[in-house]
């Protein structure tokens, strides 16, 4: 691995990208290395949403310890709950919930996911495909606080945390010393700080913080390493693809709390992170203990990483990522009905035809992107915002009358609004 390549690509693809501060941070052949530009070696980064593979890794080490069950009813723990609902369907965003509610009214994590599932409709049966779900981990911390009698942040803390040595730092505590993340429009150049937002029931979704050198201490036990956190099958069960998770626009598959990336036939495992003005990354090879993370304090982030994964492998670290551009092929014309309203909770997804060959997607009344479509209605993404082509999403038929009847983004599912006649 030639550390010096990627130290002074590092550099220069976050200058390039106008992100303030990046870390990252590898553990390859026995070593761990680690490379910072415009940020301390142990600042805390908010992480976004690699802190549902910590929500998860909590709620597999109780199941290790026989306190909670993946395919029981988790109505068995929590009276009301739907009983064809199981922790397994939620660990790998199969339950059908919905992303989460737009507007949170409650400081109780027990209230406010209560209050979601009576409120939000399913997008499918539990077990019937893959919709990525912020609420569904609200609901696994609301689990793990009534399986171990502490709240969600002291069980993470004890159970995982501290045993592994890093220290807890949630974006949510008001004295919890996190960076700052920033807004970045590289168009204009403008670089903003912006604050986190994340309410405190959301925060088994996407609350911690951390270094890229605490997120690489954290892959290697996943990967296998010390300390031995979890029992081997319930580790390798977070490593295998479940059944129906097809998280298209994310990854290549996705298990109990981590998502699934293919590279010359090797499975990597991992997750990414957006807060407020940050993108994190996490990668993981079991195979050969392997663990690559980066963490950046600009809404630019993404793009970096992008950039940064060829790089890597040039510099003889083959991390695998998703790029669901390279399964396009043959340009379509859209049909007449992927035009119409779809829903994912109090989401609003709105496709309408600019012209024959292109439609423009707005979410909640707002421009999102412009969509070209191509074979197997997948579409390619042109951000309305910044302009970049670099996502995917995708139509899917019912498999009944053959109509279009959801739209996928970024791993959530929308179903179709039908108009009700008079």
């Amino acid at each position: 691995m030639d550390t010096d390549r990627i130290s002074t690509r590092l550099a220069a693809l976050t200058r390039a990208h106008l992100v303030p501060g990046a870390q990252l941070a590898v553990h390859h052949a026995g070593r761990t290395w680690t490379c910072e530009v415009g940020l301390p070696a142990d600042a805390a980064v908010p992480i976004g949403s690699i802190t549902k593979t910590f929500t998860a890794t909590v709620a597999m080490a109780l199941v290790s310890d026989g306190d909670l069950d993946l395919d029981a009813p988790l109505s068995d723990h929590l009276p009301g709950i739907a009983d064809e609902l199981t922790l397994r369907h939620l660990l790998s965003h199969t339950g059908g919930l919905p992303s989460d509610p737009e507007d949170v009214r409650t400081t109780s994590l027990r209230h406010h996911v209560r209050q979601a599932l009576r409120e939000l409709h399913p997008l499918h049966e539990p077990g019937a495909g893959f919709s990525y779900s912020n609420i569904g981990y609200s609901l696994i911390g609301h689990l793990i606080e009534v399986a171990t009698g502490m709240t969600w942040s002291e069980a993470v803390e004890a159970v995982l945390l501290r045993p592994l040595g890093v220290r807890a730092r949630f974006t949510t505590s008001p004295d919890s010393d996190v960076v700052t993340g920033h807004a970045v429009n590289t168009a204009t150049g403008r670089v903003v700080p912006v604050a986190q937002s994340l309410a405190p029931v959301e925060a088994p979704a996407g609350a911690l913080a951390a270094s890229a050198a605490d997120l690489v201490a954290f892959g290697r036990m996943l990967g296998g390493g010390a300390p031995h956190l979890l029992g081997a099958g319930e580790l390798a069960a977070m490593r295998e693809p479940v059944r129906h998770a097809e998280p298209f626009g994310m990854a290549d598959g996705w298990g109990l709390g981590l998502a699934l990336f293919q590279r010359d036939g090797v499975r990597w495992v991992g997750h990414d992170g957006t807060a407020d003005g940050t993108s994190c990354h996490l990668r993981i090879n079991p195979a050969d203990g392997t663990a690559v993370a980066l963490t950046t304090t600009g809404s630019s982030g993404f793009a970096l990483w992008r950039e940064l994964v060829p790089e890597l492998a040039a510099a003889g670290l083959p991390v695998a990522d998703y790029d669901g551009m390279r399964g396009l092929h043959r340009r379509i014309a859209p049909p007449p009905d992927c035009t119409g309203h779809f829903r994912n909770g109090e989401v609003e997804y709105a496709v309408r035809a600019v012209d024959r060959e292109r439609l423009a997607l707005t979410v909640d009344g707002e421009p999102f992107a412009d969509l070209s479509l191509f074979d197997g209605l997948v579409f390619a993404m042109r951000d309305s915002d910044t302009g970049d082509t670099n996502q995917t999403g995708r139509f899917l038929r019912d498999p009944g009358d053959g109509g279009i009847r959801w739209i996928q983004i970024g791993g959530r599912l929308a179903r179709r609004q039908v108009t009700k006649v008079v």
